[in-house]
């Protein structure tokens, strides 16, 4: 199989909403701006439907189109919320409480700049000034703007570290985790709705950066069917061996668990058969490699919703985007270490340009088909049809 035929103007559109999207201020619990583009964005096409559970996780599907027969249903899984502020008490008209919802270090939030934004869409902002404790699960602290502002609890606050740009092939923007890998689903969507062969269901959790909690929630609500495959998508921190650029990740587990090997093993055929072939052995130049990039690796760092699904019994694994400056922290790797020479700060955080559309172009091969098994069995079996001569 060829690269998914995408022209130039759907891949101008998707990365315009790749920026757009990212730069949607969001938090856990406090998904609803990102909520409502959705909704907007679903209600342009008439063929496509969109649903919620119990818990607000939002369920996009195909109106009429019905699975192949005997196929099981693939579904695309990417989360609305980023490690981000929420408003928790209004102190004075210029100094707010906040909590902080997900996973950041100490370290950069000394005297940071931050932007609250109140629910008119008024953008304020206001520079932290300490620290007032923690109560669990949340660390609190104090910032103050720099002028009065009407902000009230519940309101959203986000670094102060600009608006979204492409610079030398790389989307800069407030907010790939995991923004960027819900952008990749509409996407790959848009394409397939129109293909007579593309059945896939994406599904939209909320709170994943404070425990997988939308997850957890539609295991629970019971809103995947048992039957299906579920393929996460991420934005993973980028190291040596998974760097920005390199193509998106098929990722064999996480620090918590090892995926479905079945169902990633039949992703990568899938990438094999975009690119063409595989990957150079050590027998072969590098020149050799495919022009199409992609990586397959374990990625021991971080967990993700693939690992609460496959705890639950349902066939799952994840895809993603190798990220820079993960959760928006600059130069994290010298930090982490002590050998930072000047103050740990905040950026955008970044993906290639070039992972983005190969994402895209992997979740359209997906939901046009995706096989019951990889393609270890295949090489055994030809392996042995070749070669088993030399066993006399």
């Amino acid at each position: 199989m060829a690269r998914p035929v995408i022209s130039d103007s759907q891949r101008q559109q998707h990365l315009a909403w790749l920026l757009e999207v990212t730069d949607i201020p969001t938090a856990a619990g406090r998904e609803w701006r990102v909520v409502e583009w959705i909704e907007r964005w679903v209600a342009a096409r008439p063929n496509l439907k969109l649903e919620k559970d119990a818990s607000g996780n939002m369920v996009v599907s195909h109106r009429e189109k019905a699975a192949a027969s005997g196929a099981r249903p693939v579904w695309f899984t990417a989360h609305l919320d980023h490690p981000a502020f929420v408003v928790e008490r209004v102190v004075a008209p210029s100094v707010v409480e906040l909590s902080f919802r997900g996973g950041v270090m100490d370290d950069y939030f000394k005297d940071a700049r931050i932007v609250l934004v109140s629910r008119d869409g008024q953008r304020h902002k206001a520079r932290i000034t300490g620290a007032t404790g923690q109560t669990e699960p949340f660390k609190y602290w104090t910032a103050e703007l720099q002028g009065r502002a009407d902000l009230v609890v519940g309101d959203v606050g986000v670094w102060d570290v600009g608006a979204a740009e492409v610079i030398e092939g790389n989307v800069h923007t407030q907010a790939c985790d995991d923004l960027a890998a819900a952008a990749a689903a509409l996407a790959a969507m848009d394409v397939l709705m129109d293909d007579a062969s593309g059945n896939a269901t994406l599904l939209f959790t909320r709170a994943e950066e404070i425990g997988f909690i939308g997850a957890i929630a539609a295991v629970r609500h019971g809103t995947i069917p048992r039957e299906a495959r579920v393929i996460a998508l991420e934005n993973s921190r980028s190291f040596n061996d998974s760097p920005i650029g390199g193509g998106p990740i098929v990722r064999v587990g996480d620090r918590l668990s090892v995926f479905s090997p079945t169902l990633t093993d039949a992703i990568a055929k899938r990438a094999e058969e975009i690119a063409g072939g595989s990957a150079p052995t050590a027998s072969q130049k590098l020149s050799e490699a495919p022009s199409w990039k992609w990586q397959r690796k374990l990625m021991a760092g971080g967990a993700c919703e693939a690992s609460v699904f496959y705890h639950s019994g349902l066939e799952s694994t994840c895809v993603c985007l190798p990220l820079g400056n993960y959760h928006n922290m600059a130069d994290l790797t010298a930090v982490q270490a002590g050998t930072n020479t000047s103050p740990a700060r905040v950026g955008r955080e970044f993906i290639a340009v070039a992972d983005f559309e190969g994402l895209v172009d992997l979740l359209v091969a997906c939901g046009q088909k995706l096989a019951d098994k990889g393609g270890m069995g295949d090489r055994l079996e030809k392996l042995w049809r070749d070669r088993s001569f030399v066993l006399g």
